[in-house]
């Protein structure tokens, strides 16, 4: 199993980027670590990392022996898991994933935290950040992504297919300048927008009741990079904001955020959990899966926006999905 061991070393080294901090995970020494490293090179044949004094980079001999080596190792601890102790220890390894600011804190945390009380031998590296994870040169097993991604090399497991965004404000903004009837009404109306890579989100996106596409323009003073901080500025009567149903599922149950124009139908942003190959679904990939999705659904009926987070849904509307 030594080589197993040097495996799982290298792994986790590429995970934390750090030969000391992985050293400390396995209870080794650094100079056992590092001689596992040197001892796998050795047997392939190839350098790992480019090395320097401050850091650990992947060759592309690196990169290709990662692609293939965390699947096959989730799956043998799965194994190993399943011989000795049967389902309660099935699972074993590190899951590093990749998620949406708002989404990870608001929704995701407590969800992992159950899913490793269900299998404590499951270790979470999570990063949390509205740009969009590459998953193919980071160290990311899957990432929670909204939308169907248009790289058709990745592998998109789905979660939430009919999710969409809900328009908001707080009960204290619509005391004090009124609520929109309207898409067009937002004119009106001071707006919180979204920023991902220089580009501001201020084409919003609807359907009246009879399914004809309603697209405005909004103005804001206030625009951030960041989703949690667009929902907390809408938490704090700062405008109306725009957001995923379920960044601000909990605020919309709370009363610490209403929906509005309940008769505009509103934009599909169907949420997936994706994988840069099918070698990376492992079964643990699979069961995680699963046990979001459960819970997704569960969160997306307490929605009190109805079925179209503001109105009827027909063919027009549908059309956005596809």
């Amino acid at each position: 199993m030594k080589s197993l061991q040097d495996l799982d070393i290298f792994v986790r080294t590429v995970g934390s980027g750090s030969l000391s901090a992985t050293a400390r995970a396995l209870d080794l020494t650094p100079a056992a670590a590092s001689a596992a490293l040197k001892r796998l090179e050795a047997e392939l044949g190839v350098a790992l990392f480019v090395r320097s004094t401050r850091s650990l980079r992947l060759t592309q001999e690196g990169e290709l022996l990662l692609e293939h080596c965390r699947p096959a190792l989730a799956a043998l601890h799965q194994v190993r898991g399943q011989l000795q102790g049967g389902r309660a220890s099935a699972f074993e390894g590190t899951l590093q994933l990749a998620a949406p600011s708002d989404l990870g804190r608001n929704v995701l945390l407590p969800w992992l935290d159950a899913f490793q009380s269900e299998h404590p031998g499951v270790d979470i590296r999570l990063q949390l950040s509205d740009r969009v994870a590459n998953v193919y040169s980071e160290p990311v097993d899957a990432a929670f992504r909204y939308g169907k991604p248009q790289d058709s090399g990745l592998v998109a497991l789905p979660l939430a297919l009919d999710h969409r965004r809900v328009l908001c404000a707080a009960p204290a903004y619509v005391q004090a300048h009124g609520a929109p009837d309207s898409p067009e009404a937002l004119d009106e109306h001071e707006c919180l927008c979204f920023m991902l890579g220089g580009d501001v989100h201020d084409r919003w996106r609807f359907w009246d009741p009879e399914g004809q596409e309603v697209l405005v323009r909004v103005r804001s003073r206030n625009v951030a990079n960041d989703g949690d901080a667009v929902r907390r500025w809408a938490v704090l009567g700062r405008g109306i904001a725009y957001k995923s149903y379920f960044d601000v599922a909990d605020d919309l149950a709370a009363g610490r955020l209403v929906p509005l124009c309940p008769g505009f139908a509103t934009e599909a942003v169907p949420l997936y959990l994706v994988a840069p190959s099918r070698h990376q679904i492992t079964p643990l990939v699979r069961a995680l899966r699963d046990f979001m999705a459960e819970r997704l659904q569960g969160l997306q009926g307490q929605t009190p926006a109805g079925p179209g987070y503001g109105g009827h849904i027909d063919g027009a509307a549908r059309g956005a999905e596809d």
